[in-house]
């Protein structure tokens, strides 16, 4: 084209940058812009979109947003771009920013919003945003099928169940095709919010079912118990012709973890890489690990996870850490902990581990020390433990360190009698025999659960007016049938499996 005396202009360039976006070629894109430059057409909008997307398809984030900020005009493509950009290099909070700024948000906006902090490991935000959008539509954007599945997906991770349902009426009432990835979607949601039998209906009413679907149902069967259904079911996969992959195997083998199934489990890790040529990630490694330790197989343990392939990360450690905790092996324990802290020796939960492996053998001047070497490395837990209800279809998240909106009066009045009920009866002796600070993070320990659970019991009450006793939160927290004495009448209920 330059050869022939033919310049190029702004229509050129994006088909050119699209192609180097497709690639994730950052030099060529780099080389191109260079032309644009040159042929003086870098402020034209299209062109300087495609520009954006290229640096942030290539996680050049910086300069993408040079190129943004330098936008003397910019449309809805220029925002998502530079938004989606954020979105996938796991900037949340930056393109939260950009997206609160937004004067016209399209279909792609909310999509692009909810699904990266699905995955982004924020999904109760993403809920939010979806009911925002909802009481947005009279504008004109209304949730499709990639929105559908992306809030399925946050309903899964919350265990939210209520607005799974909602969102499963949704889809029904707006006649919305029902294909294979929503069907897929749903199958996951019921599955992780225990709801086994409503998953396998909607498997069983999908009209075609590829490997996700399959693999979808499994895992549902495995992560509930059902090792007997999850072989079943991948006996059925086969029968029907469909393929496994990766992940279904790793839902097999967690059914054998969690069923005490080493036989098949073996046979499982071998079918899969003699027969379907799936060579095991490190996630296999970890279950076969988990398989064998559980089993109190510790020497076949430590074998196959020398001879892996790869470097063992926390998880397949943790398996092994897992085992010997549970048959009390904390010579092993103890080994594998100091490894792991020696490796990140930043890292909390290795040293809570250790701490937690000398509790369990009575070697308690040890695990002080553990505890006095984390304030000497200045090693504190970042991330609270918490706690999270769904009550009304509003998720409601506690903590060690804070407490939803909800929390009333009459909450913390319980909370506070239940911990001076603890020290009383010196639940730091049961617990860790070690101190006052082991009593406090004793209660601490059980604070965001107990905050949860009283504040579901008082909201669930609010509107009679009546108040919840003690003697609720502790029937409560034995899981045991919860009767409450109120203001002259009894009211009976139950704490479902997955509250």
């Amino acid at each position: 084209m330059l050869y022939n005396g033919v310049l190029p202009n702004c229509l050129t360039f994006p088909f050119m940058l699209k192609d180097c976006i497709k690639r994730f070629d950052f030099y060529v894109g780099f080389s191109v812009h260079g032309q644009i430059v040159k042929f003086g057409v870098c402020n034209d909008v299209f062109v300087r979109n495609c520009l954006i997307s290229l640096y942030s398809s290539c996680g050049v984030l910086s300069k993408a947003r040079f190129l943004f900020d330098e936008m003397l005009e910019r449309d809805s493509v220029s925002w998502n771009s530079m938004m989606t950009g954020y979105l996938k290099s796991g900037e949340l909070d930056l393109a939260l920013e950009l997206f609160n700024r937004m004067e016209k948000r399209t279909i792609f906006t909310w999509n692009a919003i909810i699904t990266g902090f699905v995955q982004g490991g924020r999904a109760k935000e993403a809920l939010d945003f979806f009911h925002e959008m909802l009481s947005l539509s009279k504008g004109g954007v209304w949730p499709d099928k990639i929105t559908i599945a992306s809030v399925l997906s946050a309903c899964a991770q919350l265990g939210a169940i209520e607005q799974g349902t909602w969102v499963h009426n949704y889809l029904r009432v707006h006649n919305l095709e029902c294909d294979v990835v929503i069907g897929t979607a749903l199958v996951d949601m019921y599955g992780k919010c225990g709801y086994v039998r409503e998953a396998y209906d909607i498997f069983r009413e999908m009209p075609k079912r590829d490997t996700l679907a399959w693999t979808a149902m499994i895992s549902s069967f495995a992560v509930n118990g059902y090792a007997k259904e999850a072989f079943g079911t991948f006996n059925e996969m086969e029968a029907s012709g469909v393929k496994p992959n990766h992940v279904t195997f790793v839902g097999l083998l967690s059914a054998c973890a969690h069923s005490g199934l080493v036989e098949k489990g073996r046979w499982c890790f071998d079918v899969m890489k003699n027969v379907y040529s799936i060579q095991p990630h490190v996630h296999h490694y970890a279950c076969m690990v988990d398989i064998f330790s559980r089993a109190g197989l510790f020497e076949e343990a430590e074998r196959l996870i020398k001879s892996m392939p790869m470097k063992p990360d926390v998880f397949v450690w943790g398996a092994l850490i897992g085992g010997c905790q549970m048959h009390g092996n904390f010579e092993l324990g103890e080994k594998v902990a100091q490894h792991l802290i020696k490796l990140e020796p930043t890292n909390h939960a290795f040293y809570m581990n250790l701490c937690d492996i000398y509790i369990k053998g009575s070697r308690f001047n040890d695990a002080m020390k553990i505890r006095d070497m984390m304030k000497e490395r200045g090693v504190k837990k970042e991330v609270p433990g918490c706690s999270m209800i769904e009550i009304e279809g509003v998720v409601h998240e506690f903590s060690v360190r804070e407490y939803s909106a909800i929390v009333s009066t009459e909450m913390m009045w319980v909370l506070h009698v239940l911990s001076d009920d603890m020290k009383k009866n010196n639940i730091h002796n049961t617990i860790a025999q070690g101190g006052r600070e082991k009593e406090e993070n004793a209660v601490k320990l059980v604070s965001s659960v107990f905050t949860a659970a009283a504040a579901k019991q008082i909201i669930v009450l609010q509107d009679t007016s009546m108040k919840i006793t003690l003697y609720a939160i502790f029937k409560l927290g034995s899981g045991m049938e919860l009767n409450t004495c109120l203001s002259g009448s009894d009211v009976k209920s139950k704490e479902h499996k997955n509250q």
